[in-house]
């Protein structure tokens, strides 16, 4: 997983993604214009309505490792899917593919997730295991920690082979530590000595460990996505109700 600042300015596409919230009728809209038949099935699986309690959500978390930090120049090498509710992480029904990307690994990402030229060598390419992401994917809202990520570069994936956008509601998870810890005012002895508000850290690891959760070695997309999903689950247990209405939570 990489930290959303390395990042590239959202693109328009994207931009047009977040925020998104009937996403109902966005998925109907799409399900009729896309051209792909696989991105037609996904959106034709339609997603919940904005007013479903939280503990009603099919989830599902998500993490990509890439070769890199540009969504445009750089790819996917692997895709993580974790399916999960509030109450339960259903591990056994997890998914996780090595892809060969279109462009060669750089040293330093391969440094990062460990994945190898040997490894992507007789990988399949994203376009072939689409329908089955996909198929995957369908009918949940995905959970990540940092949307940004997920989005531009599985955007910019599908828009090489297919040459159409996806969209996608999404939960995220870095968000949410952001409302809680990026919000705060500055206390009376900050502001008599000049001083910003201390700023927590939100990336993923930092996150759980507010909340006693165990340390996992990062940079694997399958264990992120799991990370991502526990750290779900306590956000929800301390600062929400199960009766939330995940339009409070998505984007």
């Amino acid at each position: 997983m990489l930290h959303s600042s390395l990042l590239r300015p959202v693109d328009a596409a994207a931009q047009a993604g977040a925020g998104q919230e009937a996403w109902p009728e966005r998925f109907a809209s799409l399900a009729e214009s896309a051209k792909d038949a696989r991105l037609r099935a996904f959106y034709a699986a339609g997603t919940v309505s904005q007013e479903t309690p939280l503990c009603d959500v099919p989830l599902m978390a998500m993490d990509v490792e890439t070769t890199g930090l540009d969504p445009v120049k750089d790819g996917i090498v692997s895709i993580g899917l974790v399916p999960m509710s509030l109450e339960r992480i259903r591990t056994s029904a997890s998914r996780h593919w090595i892809l060969k990307p279109r462009v060669p690994l750089a040293a330093e990402s391969v440094t990062i997730h460990g994945i190898t030229d040997s490894q992507v060598h007789s990988a399949p390419d994203l376009d072939a295991v689409l329908a089955e992401v996909l198929a995957t994917m369908a009918g949940h809202v995905l959970v990540v920690h940092c949307r940004d990520i997920e989005r531009q570069f599985f955007n910019g994936a599908l828009r090489t082979r297919i040459g159409e956008s996806i969209e996608f509601p999404v939960i995220d998870t870095m968000e949410l530590e952001a409302r809680l810890h990026r919000r705060s005012q500055r206390s009376w002895w900050d502001w008599a000595l000049g001083r910003q508000p201390q700023r927590l850290s939100i990336r993923l690891a930092d996150s759980r460990r507010r909340y006693n959760l165990p340390r996992y070695q990062p940079h694997h997309a399958l264990t992120d996505a799991l990370a991502s999903a526990e750290l779900l689950q306590a956000q929800v247990a301390h600062r929400y109700s199960p009766e939330t209405p995940v339009r409070d939570l998505w984007k």
